[in-house]
C-alpha cells in the first residue's frame, strides 16, 4: 500500500489517525514490565536478544582497529552464545566491517542520511546512503527530518523517506524517527505509519544522540503501529529500539511487549533489533551467571 500511495495521501491518512490513549499506554507499558520471567525462559530470552543486537559504535573516534574488534565480538560474542544480529557504523567504516564480518551472516548495518541531525541537503543523504550501500551495507539506518515533520510538512517527509529507499537498493531500510524529538505520543504515531507507508522496513524509535531515546511506551506504541499496518496492508515492518538499553532486565521487557502484542511472527532478529553497545555485555555476564551459578569477575567481558 505504501508504494502506491501519493504524499498527499499519505499525509491525509497520517493526519487523520486517532490520537493515543497516553494514560492507557503508560498504564500497558508498566504492566508488561512487571512480568516475571522463570529461569528457563530466562535463558532462552537472553540468547534471543543477544541474536537481535546491532551492536553499534557510532563516534568520531572510530577507527579500522575498533570495528574489527566489535566484528569479531559480534561473530563470537563468548563460548556457544549466539551472534549478533548486525554491526552498526558510519558508513566510512562499513567497508572494514564488511571485510572483516564476511561469511559469518552477521550484517553490517549502517547510519547514514547525515545522521544524526539530518540536516544536510537532500542530495546529499543520497550520496551518503548509496556510497554505504557500495561499501557493503546490508541495512542502512537513517534518521528523518524531525524538522520538516514537526512544522508538518509530511509530504517532505514521505518524499524523502521513498528517496533513500530507492538509493538504498537491496538494504533493507531502518527510518529513525527520533521519538525524543517529536515529543507526543500523537506524533510518534504518526510519524510510524508515514515511515511505514514510505517502504521503511524497520521504525527505530532513536539515534542514542539525544537526551530521551527508546522508552518501554514509545516502544510499545511502535509495536501497536506495526501490528496495525499489517492488518491493514499485508506488508510486516519491524521495529528498533535503541540508546538508553543497557541491562538484561530492560531487554526482557521489551521481548515481553513483542511477545504481547504481536507474537512469534516479531521475535526473531528479521523483525526486531536492539541498537546498543553496551547491552550485550550485561546479557553475557547474566549468562554466564544462569550457566555457573555465579557472576564472572570483571575483566570477563571486553570494554567497547
Amino acid at each position: 500500500m505504501g508504494s502506491i500511495l501519493s504524499g498527499a495521501e499519505a499525509a491525509s491518512l497520517v493526519r487523520a489517525l486517532p490520537g493515543v490513549d497516553a494514560v492507557g499506554l503508560e498504564a500497558r507499558a508498566a504492566g508488561l514490565a512487571t512480568r516475571s520471567v522463570k529461569a528457563e525462559s530466562k535463558a532462552k530470552a537472553i540468547d534471543l536478544a543477544i541474536s537481535m543486537i546491532d551492536l553499534t559504535t557510532l563516534e568520531g573516534a572510530d577507527t579500522p582497529g575498533k570495528v574489527r574488534s566489535l566484528a569479531s565480538k559480534a561473530m563470537r560474542p563468548d563460548g556457544d552464545a549466539p551472534a549478533t544480529a548486525a554491526v552498526c557504523v558510519y558508513p566510512a567504516m562499513v567497508a572494514v566491517a564488511a571485510e572483516a564480518l564476511q561469511g559469518s551472516g552477521v550484517k553490517v548495518a549502517s547510519v547514514a542520511t547525515g545522521f544524526p541531525a539530518g540536516q544536510v541537503p537532500l542530495d546529499i543523504r543520497l550520496a551518503d546512503t548509496e556510497a554505504a550501500v557500495r561499501a557493503g551495507a546490508d541495512e542502512i539506518d537513517m534518521v528523518i527530518s524531525r524538522g520538516a515533520f514537526l512544522a508538518g510538512d509530511l509530504e517532505r517527509v514521505f518524499h524523502e523517506i521513498k528517496a533513500v529507499k530507492a538509493a538504498s537498493g537491496d538494504a533493507r531500510l531502518k527510518v529513525i524517527l527520533e521519538t525524543g524529538e517529536l515529543v507526543t505520543y500523537d506524533d510518534v504515531r504518526r510519524a510510524s505509519w508515514l515511515a511505514m507507508y514510505a517502504g521503511a522496513d524497520f521504525i527505530k524509535t532513536s539515534t542514542g544522540k539525544v537526551g530521551v531515546n527508546a522508552t518501554l511506551p514509545v516502544t510499545l506504541l511502535m509495536l501497536q503501529a506495526v501490528r496495525d499496518f499489517r492488518a491493514l496492508t499485508g506488508t510486516q515492518v519491524g521495529v528498533k529500539p535503541a540508546g538508553g538499553i543497557r541491562n538484561t532486565k530492560d531487554a526482557i521487557k521489551y521481548l515481553v511487549c513483542v511477545n504481547e502484542v504481536l507474537g512469534d511472527d516479531w521475535l526473531s532478529n528479521e523483525w526486531f533489533r536492539f541498537g546498543a553497545s553496551s547491552l550485550l555485555n550485561d546479557l553475557l555476564m547474566q549468562r554466564q551467571k544462569l550457566k555457573t551459578g555465579h557472576y564472572s569477575g570483571p575483566d570477563y567481558v571486553t570494554v567497547d
